[in-house]
């Protein structure tokens, strides 16, 4: 059985008449990536602030590596490495010298912090700024040297909180492969994103937040055999009679028809021969189309499904 490295039991957390984390229970294994999704305002950050014990709470329990988390208990947040979604680094101070200084905050031995310093650039792609100061870095850049301050003294347990928002597509790629190396070097990562796309690709499991409580948790495959949709079929076509949509509806296990642009999603409750059932009844009313294709719901779907929101909302 793998070792626990989060364990949070019945916490609460109240502002007022606002119950922010209701009776919230869940663990986090060594050596997984846990993906913590909710809509604005579900309690994802409250939670993470109330582990990290950045704010009280009213009720519950938290350990981690199997010891009481307290604000004072220092032994066990040394091991920890938290990147919030806002950059903080020091203007003055070069690219080296902030992962320096960072590191230095928990590892005393100079030529250690020093190599340490050097791992986390280079994990970062950022090795040829190193005496580039952070005003010069684009917000990519700038945004992997935020990472490479939160995890240079090699933590054990990792927070990072939306790592790769506005980033271009380069950074985004290298802060993904990052986060891979993280885990395959044996950190234990709690992950928060508004990308979907970046849970199905570095999660081993999921938990889905809304009104502080836990709607619905497991792997990638597991949550999407949650939803009531089983596949979708989408049309690209220019031409789309209304009388055509309505024939669609009619068809068995079908759930809903949706229109945008010059494409039609049908959404289905069952997966057994749809495609072509679909494909016969274009070809009769003579409907030509440039592309069709099949493909499972999505996590965004099953998201929607539970929240009633895009995770971008």
């Amino acid at each position: 059985m793998a070792e626990k490295v989060i364990e949070v039991k019945n916490l609460t957390k109240k502002y007022k008449e606002l119950t922010a984390i209701d009776n919230l229970s869940f663990d986090v294994k060594k050596g997984e990536i846990l993906g913590l999704l909710g809509p604005n305002g579900s309690g994802k950050s409250t939670t993470i602030n109330s582990i990290l014990s950045l704010l009280n709470f009213n009720s519950g329990e938290i350990k981690i590596f199997g010891k009481k988390m307290t604000p004072d208990a220092l032994d066990i947040k040394r091991n920890i490495g938290v990147v919030f979604q806002d950059v903080a680094v020091f203007e003055e101070l070069t690219v080296w010298e902030n992962v320096n200084y960072f590191c230095s905050l928990y590892i005393s031995d100079k030529e250690t912090c020093a190599k340490y310093t050097e791992d986390a650039l280079k994990l970062v792609g950022l090795e040829d700024f190193k005496k580039f100061i952070p005003k010069k870095l684009s917000g990519g850049l700038l945004r992997r040297l935020n990472i490479a301050c939160g995890i240079a003294h090699k933590p054990k347990l990792i927070f990072l909180d939306e790592p790769t928002v506005a980033v271009d597509p380069q950074s985004r790629n290298n802060i993904l492969d990052g986060i891979k190396k993280l885990r395959k070097d044996g950190a234990t990562i709690v992950y928060t994103t508004h990308y979907m796309e970046e849970v199905e690709i570095l999660c081993d499991r999921i938990i889905i937040l809304d009104h502080g409580k836990i709607i619905a948790s497991g792997t990638n495959d597991s949550l999407k055999d949650l939803a009531k949709i089983k596949e979708k079929i989408t049309i690209e076509s220019k031409d789309f009679p209304t009388k055509t949509k309505a024939e669609i509806m009619k068809l068995k296990d079908v759930l809903d028809v949706k229109c945008e642009d010059n494409s039609i999603t049908v959404l289905y409750r069952d997966t057994k021969k749809n495609l072509a059932e679909l494909v016969n009844l274009l070809e009769k009313n003579r409907i030509n189309y440039s592309k069709i294709y099949s493909e499972r719901p999505t996590l965004n779907d099953v998201f929607l499904e539970l929240t009633g929101k895009d995770l971008r909302d």
